[in-house]
């Protein structure tokens, strides 16, 4: 049958019992099951949405739980508040036996990652590939295709993944989002993301193909 799960926020100043100790999500990634990750991570989601929403956002008045559906009603003015998910797309671009990696200013020194960026209101997730490649590194793209999705609950977004082809233009790094980015072949990969995320995936993706096509 079913088993109910529980989230609670501790206050940084809860003293923990004797011989347990508080893990960070992200640490907890590859030591436990990944159906209980995404469980907590899932928590994790919600309880930021609740601490983030106690008050109505049009009027200002406290909101309460609704019981019919996961959101919140505020009793003043009937705003419903759904938990909030953010998509960003997150692109593999491969330029014949080479894949394009970047680095951001965020990332741990030396690290570099796929482009990735939110999806603005209006674009479909095709046109948000076509403009963060665009903005972020200076290139076009085609042959865009889907490659698989990942809740990221850092803190409420979905990452969508694909892979493009490069089209054409010169690498022009927008310096407010990216500190560098280059063509990488899979002999010469700089630092890359660990296995827990769906950038990851992308770059083993490339590897496993580009190995593939060097035994044939």
């Amino acid at each position: 049958g079913s088993i109910h799960c529980f989230g609670a926020e501790l206050n940084p100043k809860t003293s923990i019992p004797t011989g347990y100790q508080t893990w960070g999500l992200r640490q907890l990634f590859g030591l436990i099951h990944d159906d209980l990750f995404a469980l907590a991570g899932r928590a994790n989601h919600l309880l930021y949405w609740d601490s983030t929403t106690q008050f109505c956002g049009r009027c200002g008045h406290s909101t309460q739980l609704k019981k019919d559906e996961r959101a919140k009603e505020c009793p003043k003015c009937g705003l419903i508040i759904y938990p909030q998910l953010s998509p960003a797309v997150i692109i593999l671009i491969e330029k014949d036996h080479e894949i394009l990696l970047a680095r951001s200013p965020r990332f741990k020194p030396g690290m570099y990652s796929v482009v990735a960026g939110f999806v603005e209101p209006g674009e479909t997730l095709e046109q948000a590939v076509m403009r963060e490649i665009r903005e972020e590194v200076g290139i076009q793209v085609h042959h865009i295709h889907y490659f698989g999705s990942q809740h990221w609950p850092f803190p409420q977004s979905l990452m969508i993944a694909f892979t493009a082809e490069y089209l054409n233009g010169q690498i022009n790094i927008d310096h407010r989002e990216i500190e560098d980015a280059d063509w990488f072949t899979i002999d010469n990969l700089p630092p890359i993301p660990s296995k827990m995320s769906i950038s990851r995936r992308l770059i083993d993706w490339f590897i496993e193909k580009q190995t593939n096509k060097l035994k044939k």
